[in-house]
């Protein structure tokens, strides 16, 4: 249930630094890049020239061809025209040729260092298409300029871009760049999910719960707000609170597949059996996706269906050989269809992958015993040991470890240590630690 859980309570949602002309409320994550809806022009500039605004008359008519044309006529005869080199850049940019946009809002910048709109379209530019380091001190340097007629609104945006960059790498400085947006703006929607993120990011979860529920008051179809709202209820282990959450909202959106995988590990953690055809469903409609696959194939080992389960973590593993969580889950499968053979090799790769894990030097403990392997058995039992503490399980391992290897005297230690924790639970174990004791104890 822990990879289980871990997937479902990792970030469901991911937001994005809006597209230049987008606002933080509008933008679509997945939305095609766009540029501004109209080249701003900043106070420290002089008038254009009359190629330049004949150009800039034709950018508002949206005929890109034309004014292309015009502005690189101007441009070679006066290449350092910061004006018309934001023009170009806003050109390229608005159909999309992203390499010629960042290279006239470079020139622009360079031109004119303090041209608020050229540091702010280059900042968004990068940033859209990933290049958060190069973009941040853009947006850092358009926040400290005047924007000019481009008034409040656009330098807003550049504190929500910069919040948007630090909000994985540094909560409490995104916390302090959407404040500096709100100063200018009304809060969106979006902002609302951003500092409700944020709050989790800074162990908060009252904080973001009661910033989701703002959202889902305004609008209770949000799918982001109702999946952030879930993932912080799943993972406070709020799980009938969750179920309710997303019930309701996958009245709405039946096939949002972050909702009902959110949906699935609520009902797989409070052993509902609904989670099996529901994660089944999901993964057919999605049997690429292997953050479902891993839920499907971790359901289906609690289920019983051990031979269900490996058949999806034999794929997984065939795709991510050396991914220790895989191995140990195909391990356990293999254990519980006492194919132990097969299954010491896969823990004994995962003990040499992830030393620090216990349930892979647990696995290869038991692997070794059932394959006739005490020396491995113990020296698995003696790194864990250092992991985690001893259970009644391991103790009956130390037991016929060293009962195999005719260690008397800490064969009947452990057995004995092994009665104590058992207290009943594992009859047939318990019954072979008697009879083993009495014959251990006849030849004191």
């Amino acid at each position: 249930m822990f990879l289980l859980l871990a997937w479902a309570t990792a970030g469901l949602r991911g937001q994005t630094v809006p597209p230049a002309g987008q606002s933080s409320e509008s933008s679509s994550q997945s939305g095609p890049d766009q540029a501004q809806s109209a080249p701003a022009k900043g106070p420290a500039q002089q008038p254009p020239s009359p190629e330049v605004a004949e150009a800039e008359g034709l950018i508002a008519k949206t005929d890109w061809k034309a004014a292309e044309a015009k502005l690189g006529a101007w441009l070679n005869s006066h290449p350092d025209d910061a004006r018309a080199l934001f023009d170009a850049g806003y050109i390229a940019d608005a159909q999309d040729k992203t390499d010629d946009a960042a290279g006239f809002y470079r020139r622009a910048v360079k031109a004119d260092p303090n041209s608020f709109e050229s540091r702010l379209s280059l900042g968004l530019l990068l940033a859209r298409r990933g290049k958060l380091d190069e973009a941040r001190p853009e947006l850092a340097a358009a926040t400290q300029l005047d924007p000019g007629e481009s008034g409040p609104a656009l330098k807003a945006r550049a504190w929500r871009a910069l919040a948007q960059i630090d909000r994985k790498t540094d909560p409490a400085q995104a916390s302090s760049d959407l404040l500096e947006a709100l100063k200018l703006t009304p809060e969106t929607p979006r902002d609302t999910l951003l500092a409700a993120e944020l709050a989790e990011a800074s162990n908060q979860p009252e904080a973001a719960e009661t910033a989701y529920r703002r959202v889902l008051v305004k609008d209770a179809k949000n799918p982001e707000a109702n999946a952030g709202l879930a993932h912080v209820l799943i993972a406070q282990r709020k799980y009938p609170d969750a179920e309710t959450v997303l019930r309701t909202a996958l009245q709405q959106s039946p096939d949002d597949p972050t909702l009902t995988a959110q949906l699935a590990t609520v009902l797989a953690a409070q052993d509902k059996g609904e989670a099996l055809p529901l994660l089944q469903k999901l993964h057919d409609a999605h049997p690429d996706d292997e953050n479902v696959t891993r839920m499907l194939a971790e359901v289906l080992a609690e289920a019983g269906d051990d031979t269900g389960s490996d058949h999806y973590y034999a794929a997984l593993l065939a795709a991510h050989p050396n991914d220790s969580a895989l191995l140990i889950a195909h391990g356990q499968n293999l254990i519980r269809q006492q194919r132990f053979q097969e299954a010491f090799p896969a823990f004994q790769k995962a003990t040499q992958l992830v030393p620090s894990d216990a349930d892979a030097w647990s696995g290869l403990a038991f692997a070794a015993s059932k394959t006739s392997q005490p020396s491995v058995a113990l020296h698995a039992l003696t790194v864990r040991s250092k992991l985690l503490p001893d259970n009644a399980s391991t103790y009956f391992l130390w037991a016929t470890s060293y009962d195999t290897l005719h260690d008397r005297v800490a064969a009947i230690r452990y057995y004995h240590q092994f009665l104590e924790a058992a207290a009943g639970k594992f009859p047939d174990q318990e019954w072979q630690a008697r009879q083993r004791l009495l014959l251990l104890e006849k030849k004191q």
